[in-house]
């Protein structure tokens, strides 16, 4: 069975700007930007485990750039950049030992917020016949997440309005993200699937981190621009070696990030993507694209939004013991639309056309939102090198060709 979410209240959809609101309001009690060396930076990575946190955030294992915990800020990835592209991803090294230049990698911060695999509840059958219930709620972990992208802390602002803004919240999800401490790091190196800008983005950090690092390396040395988005991000930085911030290291910092923008990998068409895909459910290109996807699900996994699940039920061989365990789901599962009788998208066309209908269309009338960041994970990490932008520029070139 498919868990759905309702959509989203008035105080969901309020709920981005009064964050941000918040949190201008923070800003003008905290200090001006500071600047971390490398030194700097393991010392806020310590300062974090001394208060109990578990520290996350990117590093190298299994030819990627992957989430882990964290002990110390040497276990970045310093030194390797990505490359990528439709159904590739390649680590390369950086000559400059930077930290944050790479793309997003096949995790997103979901994996922690909102995980794979949760118990819900179980339940005992004593001798006696009587059957006692247990919820399980635990403590939710302290996460500290070092090196938010900007499309990944946009990601989070999104689940956080599906999650725990409509009238079923998920409150697991609700436990560990009121515990979480976001560090961003923003965008200098776009990678060749980035579509951010197009999406709605960029690689300037939004309104939602406690802490912003963005990584300068020039002539006057390796540093971290750091801005404080919160009274504990103020209070977590006065906690860490740093000097004030200089005017070239801002500039350089500002020029960085605006650069940026003009270097994105691929871009969504500049047209109304509600009307595009909510309008031409017929259209021949749904059966060109269902030729070539495998209906494996990969888009939906990595993708930083998605959020559907299904329940499980686990029993032990003696059927005295069961467990109920929330997973995650995909909608190109055929088993993902069941009813009695049978699936209602059958077709490889139909699970693909349901996906990027709602996450750039459909997702609006839910959540007054669109679905996608344009993180790019989709394209880098389909097997077969299925592009969101190309599908969706295909879709709007043959509306124009039957129009005219």
């Amino acid at each position: 069975m498919v868990e759905e979410y309702g959509a989203a209240s008035d105080r969901s959809r309020d709920h981005g700007s009064d964050r941000a609101s918040e949190q201008e309001d923070d800003m003008t009690a905290t200090a001006a930007s500071a600047v971390l060396d490398r030194d700097g930076l393991d010392a806020l990575v310590g300062a974090l485990v001394a208060q109990g946190r578990t520290v996350v955030g990117p590093t190298v294992r299994d030819g990627a750039i992957v989430l882990a915990e964290l002990t110390t800020a040497d276990a970045l990835p310093y030194g390797w950049g990505v490359e990528l592209d439709a159904g590739r991803y390649r680590l390369v090294p950086r000559e400059d030992g930077a930290a944050f230049a790479h793309s997003a990698g096949p995790q997103s911060w979901k994996s922690y917020l909102h995980p794979a695999r949760e118990r819900l509840w179980s339940a005992d059958r004593t001798p006696e016949g009587q059957v006692t219930f247990t919820e399980h709620t635990a403590e939710p972990p302290s996460y500290a997440f070092l090196g938010v992208r900007p499309c990944d802390l946009r990601a989070i602002a999104i689940q956080d309005r599906v999650l725990t803004g409509g009238r079923y919240e998920d409150s697991g999800y609700g436990g560990r993200r009121r515990g979480a401490l976001l560090i961003a790091a923003e965008c200098t190196e776009p990678g060749a699937t980035c579509f951010c800008v197009s999406a709605g983005g960029g690689p300037a950090a939004d309104p939602g981190y406690d802490l912003a690092l963005t990584e300068v390396i020039d002539d006057e040395g390796h540093r971290f621009l750091a801005r404080a988005g919160s009274e504990e991000g103020a209070r977590l930085l006065e906690r860490v070696p740093h000097r004030a911030a200089d005017p070239v290291t801002e500039a350089t910092a500002r020029t960085s990030v605006d650069a940026a923008r003009d270097r994105m990998g691929r871009a969504l068409p500049a047209t109304d993507l509600r009307a595009l895909l909510s309008g031409n459910p017929e259209a021949a290109r749904w059966n060109d694209v269902a030729e070539r996807c495998l209906t494996c699900g990969n888009c939906t996994m990595v993708c930083p939004t998605c959020f559907c699940t299904t329940t499980e039920e686990v029993t032990d061989l003696t059927g005295d013991h069961t467990e109920r365990w929330q997973r995650w789901d995909s909608c190109f599962d055929l088993d993902f639309s069941y009813l009695h009788g049978g699936p209602v998208r059958r077709s490889a066309r139909s699970r693909y056309r349901q996906w990027l209908t709602h996450k750039l269309s459909t997702w609006h009338d839910q959540f007054d939102t669109s679905g996608c960041v344009g993180c790019g994970r989709c394209i880098a990490w389909c097997p077969v090198g299925i592009d969101i932008t190309e599908e969706v520029a295909a879709l709007e070139a043959e509306r124009e060709t039957e129009t005219d």
